[in-house]
């Protein structure tokens, strides 16, 4: 069964988010170490918390595994992606594993 690593960046008074680099730099550690490992992955900016609100996190990403194999390997190999977090947010990250259902 697929299983996904969520990767969730909240908004709170004080904390910063470097799109730019998050973009362009950590997303090809992430590649780099967890790439052999995944199916997907796709990442949401956060824009607004519903209507006439604001968001409540910066991003969102979502990684797809082919099974819990392939996540505990893409997870064992995470370390220069985990490493690299604070050179563009000092938000701390939220994370949620799933089991993709549909």
């Amino acid at each position: 069964m697929a299983m996904t690593l969520q990767v969730i960046y909240p908004i709170a008074d004080g904390t910063h988010f470097d799109m730019d680099y998050y973009i362009n730099t950590h997303f090809p550690i992430v590649d780099e170490h967890m790439g052999p490992h995944l199916q997907s992955m796709q990442v949401a900016k956060g824009l607004a918390g519903g209507p006439d609100t604001p968001p409540g996190f910066y991003a969102v990403a979502t990684l797809t595994f082919e099974d819990q194999a392939a996540l505990d390997a893409g997870i064992a190999a995470a370390g220069p992606a985990i490493a690299d977090i604070p050179n563009f947010t000092n938000a701390a990250p939220q994370m949620l594993i799933g089991e993709v259902i549909n």
